[in-house]
């Protein structure tokens, strides 16, 4: 028993290393470092050998390997994992462009409505990608300003609505002040108010008036226009005598006194009034 628990063993003299066909770990050839972990396949896919259906999330024990292949410094690993019906091999690799993972052998990976492979995301190059991106940030930029100036237009509208709202406010205080004022005066005092305002307000057309009408009749420069009279349309020394005389009251003349006579009408024209001649008769 206590043999079986030493640590140390015996080798003869005739003992040869390379007769063993392991091989340690210190003679094995350099290559990729591959380790073993748990993982959850990352999408559904079919086995290419038998069929079978494997859905995202299933866990497997699975090979793990870095590539010398690297993405803008980024490494990149690819990942041996067996069917779970027929044990053949699949394998896939991280997609670190396009934040995904590429299958490459043994399965393919089913159809997916938001990932098109026809999509020029996924298909695009390294130049693409930049002019996208610099495209979206641009179109990011215009929206903000965009925003800006509703933001700004909006703030517009809010205070004319504001001044308003005050302008009304100050109106109907100002008539309840006045109604009270009139409640405290008494009617007849109310009365002549009211009476006060028209004639305030009439005063105040009839000013607008004038003053539409002489800027209606005066030029540019501020002269006013005058109407041009003809000769013809100017009245002689006689006409303006006659005129300043018919202009001249008169004295009241008696009404006619009214007279209850026949008076004879004459006859009106007949046919021969017309000028129509009457044809001779036949017999």
């Amino acid at each position: 028993m206590a043999e079986r628990k030493v640590l140390t063993k015996y080798y003869p003299p005739d003992f040869d290393p390379s007769a063993i066909g392991r091989t340690p770990k210190h003679l094995r050839k350099s290559g990729p470092k591959v380790i073993t972990v748990r993982l959850m396949a990352p999408f559904s896919m079919k086995c290419t050998h038998c069929g079978e259906f494997i859905y995202r999330g299933r866990k497997f024990n699975a090979r793990k390997e870095t590539l010398e292949e690297r993405y803008l410094s980024i490494p990149m690993y690819r990942f041996y994992i067996r069917c779970t019906r027929c044990s053949g091999e699949i394998t896939f690799r991280t997609d670190p462009k396009n934040m995904d993972y590429e299958c490459e052998r043994g399965a393919k990976r089913n159809f997916e409505v938001w990932r098109d492979s026809k999509d020029e995301k996924y298909n695009e190059t390294e130049e693409q990608t930049l002019d996208r991106l610099e495209r979206e940030q641009g179109e990011e930029q215009e929206q903000m300003e965009r925003d800006k100036m509703a933001e700004l237009e909006e703030k517009m509208l809010d205070s004319k609505r504001e001044m308003q709202i005050a302008d009304a406010l100050d109106e109907i205080r100002t008539r309840n002040a006045r109604i009270e004022r009139n409640e405290a005066l008494g009617e007849e005092a109310a009365l002549e108010t009211v009476r006060e305002d028209i004639d305030e307000e009439a005063l105040r057309a009839e000013k607008e008036d004038e003053e539409a009408a002489r800027k209606a009749f005066m030029t540019s420069s501020g002269e006013r226009v005058k109407r041009i009279v003809d000769e013809e349309d100017t009245p002689a020394a006689g006409v303006e005598s006659k005129a300043s005389a018919a202009a001249t009251p008169l004295p009241a003349m008696p009404p006619p006194s009214a007279s209850f006579a026949r008076v004879k009408r004459p006859k009106k024209g007949g046919v021969n009034s017309l000028g129509i001649k009457k044809k001779p008769s036949l017999v």
